[in-house]
């Protein structure tokens, strides 16, 4: 029987590619409005960060999420994604 193929995708920080559930989409709408995506499938422009704290602190430091999402992203928005990490473990 054929297995299922698992979709994999690259984390913007640290370049690995690693099975979507294990990621967390990072979506700059239309409006300019930063969400975190946990279904996936929001419209926007998406960056793929992996759930871990050291990787989310690499991320704000060298502000590489708000060069690919193309936007200032506020404090509020990384202790959003902060808050989802640690309710992912």
């Amino acid at each position: 029987m054929k297995e299922k193929k698992i979709p994999l995708r690259t984390c913007v920080v640290t370049h690995e590619k690693l099975p979507k559930r294990e990621l967390l989409r990072i979506v700059r709408t239309k409006e300019g409005e930063i969400l975190v995506d946990l279904t996936g499938k929001k419209n926007g422009r998406g960056a793929y960060i992996k759930k871990d704290l050291e990787t989310l602190e690499k991320a704000k430091k060298s502000k590489i999420l708000e060069r690919h999402l193309e936007v200032l992203i506020p404090d509020n928005v990384y202790e959003e994604i902060k808050e989802v990490i640690l309710d992912s473990k």
